[in-house]
């Protein structure tokens, strides 16, 4: 059986890569967390979080043009979130419950929420300028408006998307 699609984002090179089994089929450019390296660690921090992700959805009408959601917080965040006593045991608690049943995790948490990849909405050439050289977002994974309708076709709920530094 044909191995499905792994999306693999490379904050450091700002690199996106859509890989089927060791081949890469697709290489985009992305844009990040504006708040720089390391992980996502709170709600309003600007990072884009690191470690192993799940498609859970898409949003066609998003203002960002397409909008495919990953299941942040995940368990690993939870645990630190726990940990950092950011969270409660009873948020862990749901978080942990959500990953188990491949559903979206609570996202009003002051881990944050909202993590996904995404276009850059109405695109004039200021906006594609910003895309193409700086990481701008608020913890998503961004490409243009054409790559992210592309890339569509490489995802499905329950894709794995690991993002690294």
């Amino acid at each position: 059986m044909e191995p499905e699609y792994v999306l693999e984002i490379h904050k450091a090179r700002r690199m996106l890569l859509v890989k089927h089994g060791s081949r890469v089929a697709r290489r985009y450019t992305v844009a990040t967390g504006r708040g720089g390296h390391g992980d996502k660690r709170i709600r309003g921090d600007n990072k884009t979080p690191l470690g192993v992700y799940y498609v859970t959805g898409f949003n066609e009408d998003s203002a960002f043009d397409l909008f495919i959601r990953l299941n942040y917080p995940n368990a690993k965040d939870g645990y630190f979130g726990l940990k950092r006593s950011l969270i409660s045991r009873d948020q862990f608690d749901d978080i942990l419950d959500a990953q188990r049943r491949d559903a979206m995790p609570p996202q009003n948490t002051s881990l944050g929420g909202a993590i996904g990849i995404h276009g850059i909405g109405e695109e004039n050439a200021d906006r594609l300028h910003v895309q193409r050289f700086m990481d701008w977002t608020q913890g998503c994974i961004a490409l243009t408006n054409r790559e992210v309708r592309e890339l569509r076709q490489f995802v499905a709920v329950g894709t794995r998307v690991v993002i690294l530094e």
